[in-house]
């Protein structure tokens, strides 16, 4: 697999499992799991946490443009739609016209310069906090870390088990009393981060059903 679809894979849309690309569970571990506690947070930090899980979980359909820099400041672009609960799209711009789509229970991505198909549970990638049925960051996601910012705020959020390395950092725009997820970034096991901005989101975009099916194409690997 290339960088480029690693990345795409660890930051798409982009919990429980957010911040593996190998769950402890798929690895067959019989281990007694310890768990981070979650710090107490003030009042108003705590109404910032909740305003953002009321936003997420009110999330329907959309779609939009976005643009994603990896860590060594590499950036690309593209088109996402999004039909929660279970299903989004990623496509990307060519050269790379790398695929990523969610159907509901499965991640399917494609890179058609190597001819590259593969397959990953929903619950073992980023993008289950934001498609889950019912958001939580409060049990296998926790928050750590609540900034305000001049528009908004940013949540810091990670796995709760202690043996999971990584790091999501959500960044939350107020337009009036409004709120919009404005972009995220993962940072993974090894400090590495990968940033999505969404250029644009529009909730009352159009979304086809075809585009949360992508299926194994004739002559990939």
């Amino acid at each position: 697999m290339t960088e480029l679809t690693k990345r795409a894979l660890l930051t798409g849309l982009t919990a429980a499992s957010l911040l593996t690309t190998a769950p402890v569970w798929a690895q067959g571990r019989n281990t007694i799991q310890q768990f981070v506690t979650p710090p107490k947070f003030s009042a108003q930090d705590q109404a910032r946490i909740d305003r953002a899980v009321a936003y997420l979980q009110s999330l329907g359909t959309g779609g939009g443009r976005f643009e994603q820099t990896d860590y060594k400041g590499r950036t690309t672009a593209g088109n996402w739609w999004l039909q929660r609960p279970g299903k989004i799209r990623f496509e990307y711009d060519a050269p790379y016209s790398l695929l990523v789509v969610s159907d509901g229970k499965t991640v399917n991505t494609w890179d058609p310069r190597l001819k590259a198909f593969n397959q990953y549970p929903l619950n073992a990638t980023p993008l289950s906090l934001f498609l889950s049925k019912q958001i939580r960051l409060d049990q296998g996601v926790i928050v750590t870390e609540v900034t305000p910012t001049t528009d908004g705020f940013r949540l810091k959020a990670r796995d709760r088990r202690r043996d999971v390395e990584g790091s999501i950092l959500m960044t939350f725009i107020e337009r009036g009393n409004a709120l919009q997820l404005g972009e995220w970034t993962v940072t993974d096991q090894q400090g590495k981060g990968t940033r999505v901005k969404l250029v644009t989101f529009d909730r009352n975009a159009a979304v086809r059903p075809d585009l949360f099916v992508l299926r194994k194409p004739k002559g990939a690997n």
